[in-house]
C-alpha cells in the first residue's frame, strides 16, 4: 500500500519495517479520541476560512461514518495503515476523495496528532477511574458505619498493639484512597489543555485559532509551547503513577484481607462468589481475587519504570521511542479499571467475623499502654517507670497463661500495691479504644467525626 509520506522514498518498505514499525493493532484503542480531535480541527479550519464550509461539512460527516465503521466492527485494521491516523485519514478519503481527506491534515502533524489523541485518552480515563476510586471509598466508609463497636487488634509489625475498631482499620483504607482521588483529580487539572496545532515540533505558519479546538474539545486552555506540547508525556506517566499509588493501597488492603481470611486470623469470610477452590484439596477456599490484585501491581509498577526509563533520555522533540508510550498505559489503564470494580464488588459481600475480633484482642495484652497511662495520670508516675512496672505485669500474666487483660486487682497488686479498681477499668478493651478521644483516634467520636469527613468528601466528588 502506498504511504501518505514517500515522496522523497525510492524504494518501497521492508515488509519487515512495516512490522516493526507499525502501531495500528495498539493505538487503534484511540479512534474515538482520533475522531474527535479531526472533527474539531476541520471546525477550527473552516472558521479560519483555511477550509469553506462545504468541506468542512463532507469531512466531518466522512469522519461520522468511518467512527460508524469502527464502532460497528466494519472497519478492517491493517499493518499497512501504519497507525490509527493513517487509518482514519486512509478511510476519509475512500470516502470524500484524496484530495479533499488530504486537506483535513493542513496546518497539523502526525506528532500533536498523536499528543492530542493520547492525552484526552488520560483525561478521560483519569475521569473514569476517579469515579471508581470514589464508588471504593464509599463502600468503606458504609462497611465502617456499621463496625465502630466493632473490636480488633491493632497492629504493629504485624503483632499485636492495641485495640481498635474495624471502622477505624477501614477508614484508614478510606483516607488513603481518598488521596488517591485528588491526585487523580489534581492530574486532570494540571493536564487540561490542547496540544492540537503545535504541529511538527515549532508550530505553523497558518492562521490557526488552537483555542477553538481546545474548547470544542472540553479543554481549559492550550499548551503554551509547542516543542514541550509534542514532546511532553508527563500526563501518561502521572496517570501511571496514580494508578500505582492506587495498587499500593489497595494491594496492601488485600494482603490484610488474605491474611483475615486465614484459619489463623479468621476475621472473615470472603463470599463464594468471589474466592476459588482447589483441583485437589476440596476443603479449600482461597482469597484469588486479593491475591490477583496483590499481585498486578507489580505489573502496574513496571508499566511506569518502562515509560520513565523511555522518556529519560529523549532530546526534543519528537522520537519514534515515544510509539513506547501507550500500551503499558493502556494495560495498567484495564487493570486497574478491572480490580477496582471487583474489589469493590468482594468488600460489598464479605461476612465480618466480630467474635474471632473480640477473641484476638484478648491475646498479646493489647491494654498495656493504657495501664501505663493509668499509672502516669493516677500517681504521677514517670511514663518510663510505668512501662517497666506494666512489663512485669505482661510477663507475670504470660507466666500464669493469661491476657493482661485477665488478671485480678490482686495479681495486679502483687507487682504494685497502689493498684485499685482504677486500674483494671483501664484494663478494658472498649475503654482502651474509647479512650483515645484525640482527633484521628479511634474512639467512637473520632470515629464519627472520621465518617463525616469522608461522606462529606465522597458527596463533593461526584463529578469532575
Amino acid at each position: 500500500m502506498k504511504k501518505m509520506w514517500d515522496g522523497r522514498f525510492n524504494e518501497a518498505s521492508s515488509e519487515l519495517l512495516e512490522e516493526f514499525n507499525a502501531s495500528i493493532f495498539f493505538d487503534k484503542e484511540l479512534f474515538k479520541e482520533d475522531i474527535a480531535g479531526s472533527k474539531a480541527h476541520a471546525k477550527m479550519l473552516g472558521e479560519c476560512g483555511i477550509l469553506d464550509a462545504d468541506d468542512v461539512a463532507k469531512i466531518r460527516a466522512g469522519l461520522d461514518q468511518v467512527l460508524g465503521e469502527i464502532e460497528r466492527g466494519e472497519f478492517a485494521f491493517s499493518v499497512s495503515q501504519e497507525d490509527i491516523h493513517m487509518a482514519v485519514e486512509g478511510r476519509l478519503s475512500q470516502i470524500i476523495g484524496k484530495e479533499l481527506g488530504g486537506r483535513l491534515h493542513t496546518a497539523r502533524s502526525r506528532n500533536d496528532q498523536v499528543a492530542l489523541d493520547f492525552r484526552a485518552y488520560c483525561q478521560n480515563r483519569t475521569k473514569e477511574l476517579a469515579s471508581l476510586v470514589r464508588e471504593l471509598i464509599s463502600v468503606l466508609a458504609s462497611i465502617a458505619s456499621e463496625h465502630k463497636d466493632t473490636l480488633m487488634p491493632g497492629f504493629t509489625h504485624l503483632q499485636h498493639a492495641q485495640p481498635i475498631s474495624l471502622a477505624f482499620h477501614l477508614l484508614a483504607y478510606a483516607f488513603a484512597f481518598k488521596r488517591d482521588y485528588e491526585r487523580l483529580l489534581s492530574s486532570y487539572e494540571r493536564n487540561n489543555l490542547s496540544p492540537l496545532g503545535s504541529a511538527a515540533l515549532a508550530g505553523t505558519p497558518y492562521p490557526t485559532r488552537r483555542e477553538l479546538v481546545a474548547s470544542e474539545l472540553g479543554f481549559m486552555g492550550i499548551t503554551p509551547n509547542a516543542m514541550d506540547s509534542v514532546s511532553d508525556r508527563d500526563f501518561a506517566l502521572e496517570l501511571l503513577f496514580n494508578i500505582s499509588l492506587i495498587f499500593t493501597h489497595a494491594s496492601r488492603l488485600c494482603e490484610e484481607l488474605i491474611l483475615w481470611s486465614s484459619q489463623e486470623f479468621g476475621y472473615i469470610s470472603i463470599s463464594d462468589a468471589f474466592s476459588t477452590g482447589s483441583s485437589i484439596m476440596p476443603q479449600k477456599k482461597n482469597p484469588d481475587v486479593a491475591e490477583l490484585i496483590r499481585g498486578k501491581t507489580g505489573r502496574v509498577y513496571g508499566n511506569l519504570i518502562a515509560l520513565l526509563t523511555v522518556m529519560k533520555g529523549l532530546p526534543m522533540a519528537y522520537n519514534k521511542d515515544m510509539q513506547e508510550d501507550k500500551e503499558g498505559v493502556f494495560d495498567s489503564v484495564r487493570t486497574a479499571s478491572t480490580s477496582l470494580v471487583i474489589l469493590r464488588e468482594m468488600l460489598k459481600t464479605t461476612t465480618w467475623r466480630k467474635e474471632n475480633m473480640l477473641k484476638a484482642c484478648k491475646m498479646g495484652h493489647l491494654s498495656a499502654t493504657d495501664l501505663a497511662d493509668y499509672l502516669v495520670s493516677a500517681y504521677n508516675e514517670p511514663f518510663r517507670l510505668a512501662h517497666n512496672i506494666t512489663g512485669r505485669l505482661v510477663a507475670l500474666a504470660e507466666s500464669r497463661g493469661k491476657d493482661l487483660s485477665e488478671l485480678s486487682l490482686e495479681e495486679l497488686k502483687s507487682v504494685d500495691p497502689r493498684f485499685d479498681e482504677g486500674a483494671l477499668s483501664a484494663l478494658s478493651l472498649e475503654a482502651s479504644k474509647e479512650a483515645r478521644k484525640s482527633s484521628g483516634g479511634t474512639s467512637n467520636e473520632s470515629v464519627e467525626k472520621q465518617l463525616v469527613l469522608i461522606n462529606d468528601f465522597l458527596a463533593r466528588a461526584r463529578e469532575f
